[in-house]
């Protein structure tokens, strides 16, 4: 390689353009390294193309997005290897890395491909979406080993996404974190608030446990005098949600969208932070919560046990146990003093996860340069 290092990224992440001032940051030092290209997802009403980016979809009907963008996507990356090839080709996730390789096998560009793992590709066949989707499971597990296998080299985020790998024979070429903005997680800390509040930030889908919390909050709330829960997201679980809010008029609220700022200003209103999640690869509202000073009641599953240690920055429950998660949520917000503990070890344990986007693109640069 000579000069910056040609660089195509794909994934199924949604982009509008022009980028909001977050991911303005991450592309601008990525674009520092490599001369870039990315392959991704658009939004209704937004440009689909410009120097660095090529945006495909949303398709109509929008239930055969998904479909569609998988059975498109060797075309769209046959293509974009063609015209732009590059020196590396960085794919976030299992599955789309197997159609990116038959792309790439009809494209005939013998470019190295790195399959980005951000956690079990087995969870989104079975605990995302329509329950309909868990009848692809075996063909999606066959089709990311295969990917898995075939990948010139694996990237991991956590402990936990690196034993993932490990576990069917392949070595990752490196581990480190997705780059996280916590610019708007860093000012000062603020006291808890005088009433509990517990908060929750994610989409509402089943892998992140969202009907075992509604179940929970049904349990604790007749507990706690005062306290609320907010739930910020949205997702093919919203009708769990909008039954909470009726059985629970004026202890739970929910807000379906967020700005970084408006997260970073619900956890400073929060006591704690919950994620019940039944399968994570690690967890970036968790960073977030511990720079803000922020305990965490969380399941003791995938990348969530490599930040949350239990009784310094957290709480760790088991998973699907709505009793065992109410018992944590009353504990907590009910003890000012403990609450008060973790938000102090959560801070602490930030600083281990703060990196610039320097540091991200320096680290993703090495990775790239260890291909040749």
């Amino acid at each position: 390689m000579t000069g910056r290092p040609r660089l195509l990224m794909v994934g199924r992440t949604r982009y509008r353009l022009p980028l909001n001032e977050t991911l303005r940051i991450k592309f601008e030092a990525l674009a520092e390294k490599f001369d870039l290209r990315v392959l991704a997802s658009g939004v209704d009403g937004a440009p689909k193309h410009d120097d660095v980016f090529e945006l495909a979809g949303p398709w109509r009907p929008r239930r055969l997005d998904g479909v569609l963008y998988f059975l498109t996507l060797p075309s769209l990356s046959r293509r974009e290897l063609r015209r732009h090839p590059p020196d590396a080709v960085l794919v976030q996730g299992a599955h789309e890395t197997w159609f990116v390789l038959l792309g790439r096998s009809l494209s005939g560009v013998r470019t190295p491909i790195v399959l980005d793992v951000h956690g079990d590709w087995r969870s989104p066949t079975r605990l995302y979406g329509s329950p309909a989707r868990r009848l692809l499971s075996p063909l999606a597990d066959r089709l990311a080993l295969s990917a898995l296998r075939r990948a010139d080299a694996v990237r991991t985020i956590s402990d936990y996404t690196t034993e993932l790998v490990r576990s069917h024979g392949v070595e990752p070429a490196a581990e480190f974190p997705a780059f996280m903005d916590l610019e708007p997680f860093l000012a000062p800390v603020v006291q808890l608030p005088a009433l509990p509040r517990v908060l929750f930030v994610g989409v509402l889908e089943l892998y992140k446990g969202i009907d075992d919390l509604a179940e929970a909050w049904r349990i604790a709330a007749p507990q706690l005098p005062g306290a609320t829960l907010h739930l910020v997201g949205k997702g093919s679980r919203g009708a769990v949600v909008e039954s909470l809010l009726r059985d629970l008029p004026g202890r739970t609220e929910w807000t379906e969208e967020l700005p970084t700022e408006g997260v970073a200003r619900a956890l400073d209103a929060a006591t704690v932070l919950v994620l019940p999640s039944r399968s994570e690869g690690m967890g970036r509202v968790l960073v977030e919560a511990f720079c803000r000073g922020r305990g965490v009641v969380a399941s003791n599953v995938g990348g969530i046990v490599d930040l949350v240690r239990d009784g310094e920055n957290g709480l760790l429950v088991p998973p699907q146990q709505a009793k065992g998660l109410a018992e944590a949520l009353v504990r907590v917000l009910g003890d000012p003093a403990l609450a008060g503990r973790l938000g102090a070890g959560a801070k602490s344990s930030s600083e281990a996860w703060v990196a610039t986007p320097e540091q991200y693109a320096a680290r993703l640069a090495a990775l790239v340069a260890g291909l040749r």
